[in-house]
């Protein structure tokens, strides 16, 4: 079938009636759009590469758009890594902090999703096909009607072509996984027909594969459009967590191994190229304007605060300790930049020492 454009709404983790609301009118609406293929999954966080939500998204080839309640490219990395892979689509969507400083952005040169693949130090993104998809936080807005503006305008940009499921799903999904999402059931549990069309003809309610059972993950996941392959990471976490694969480059080996909570190994990390989606701070969880890369100097000191290194090398000390093991400190791991030749110098150094020099 061409001419179609795959919508997919991963779900909120929790029961927030709100959320729920959002999603349940999203998904109804859609249903009347032209051209337009709906479906739910799970929380996209707490999916693993088997589940059938997962094997549903690497089953589509053409674009996509997914929408979550995550930063935009937490939601792309964590599909990255699973094997959901495209080229990023820019959505003119932005929170309402981003927008109330767009025109400043705009003056310094603001860094659009295409213009971090563009680093020449990072790894960047491998085996990328030749499709978008583009990533929507649920959390910007509260109206179901921008979002359907959006999601037109999107589909507006070019044909969308769509293959059949079992000519490209990828794995080898167990039987009854595959019999889930050819039987998907709604939210409420009434059984429903697969949807054949997404544009309310009456043919189907839109596909639903949130019945599957997940649970609530914790583990880092890397933006290889900012990560340099510096491994500063591996050095630093003492949990088994990061690996390298055949080409020698970085990656979350067993996730699992990760401490429910402990961010330490973002806050060493010189890129901000590692993000846990569920920490409460937006430079952790993913944010694109509340990261702090580029930033040569920890403002906090200024305030008496623990650095980022020093908070990091707290948090795994608390770990260690809670397994039964020793407490490091500063003595393993400590980011090798730690050591590296002075930079240039710039207006915020000359401000720094300007600081230094009112005596604070």
């Amino acid at each position: 079938m061409a001419g179609k454009l795959t919508v997919v709404i991963a779900q909120s983790p929790g029961k927030n009636p709100v959320k729920r609301q959002l999603e349940e009118s999203l998904a109804a609406a859609l249903l009347f759009e032209p051209g337009i293929e709906v479906s739910l999954v799970p929380h996209l966080y707490d999916l693993t590469p088997d589940h059938t939500g997962m094997l549903f998204l690497k089953s589509v080839r053409g674009d996509m758009v997914v929408l979550s309640w995550l930063f935009p490219r937490a939601a792309r990395w964590i599909m990255d890594r699973s094997g959901v892979k495209g080229q990023a689509g820019v959505s003119l969507l932005k929170p309402a902090a981003e927008e109330d400083d767009e025109d400043e952005e705009n003056d310094h040169g603001d860094e659009s999703a295409a213009d971090a693949e563009s680093r020449p130090d990072a790894l960047g993104a491998w085996e990328v096909p030749n499709r978008k998809v583009y990533c929507i936080d649920l959390r910007d807005k509260a109206d179901v009607e921008v979002y359907l503006e959006e999601i037109r305008r999107i589909a507006r940009e070019g044909s969308v072509q769509t293959v059949d499921l079992m000519g490209w799903i990828q794995g080898s999904p167990a039987p009854e996984q595959l019999q889930r999402y050819l039987n998907p059931r709604v939210s409420s549990g009434a059984e429903v027909a697969p949807s054949t069309s997404g544009n309310g003809d009456g043919n189907g309610a839109g596909n639903s594969i949130a019945d599957e059972p997940t649970r609530r993950r914790w583990y880092p996941v890397i933006d290889y459009s900012r990560c340099t392959n510096c491994m500063e990471c591996i050095d630093f976490c003492l949990f088994g967590v990061y690996g390298v694969d055949a080409g020698e480059r970085i990656l979350v080996e067993q996730q699992d191994n990760c401490k429910k909570g402990c961010p330490a190994c973002s806050r060493v990390c010189p890129e901000n190229a590692i993000i846990f989606p569920e920490h409460k701070t937006p430079a952790i969880a993913g944010s694109e304007t509340g990261t702090a890369a580029g930033l040569k100097i920890d403002l906090s000191k200024l305030f008496g605060a623990p650095t980022a290194i020093e908070q990091a090398v707290l948090e795994r000390d608390q770990e260690l300790v809670a397994d039964g093991r020793e407490a490091v400190g500063m003595a393993v791991g400590i980011p090798k930049r730690r050591d590296h030749a002075p930079q240039t110098r710039d207006a915020l150094d000359d401000l720094m020492d300007g600081l230094d020099d009112l005596a604070l």
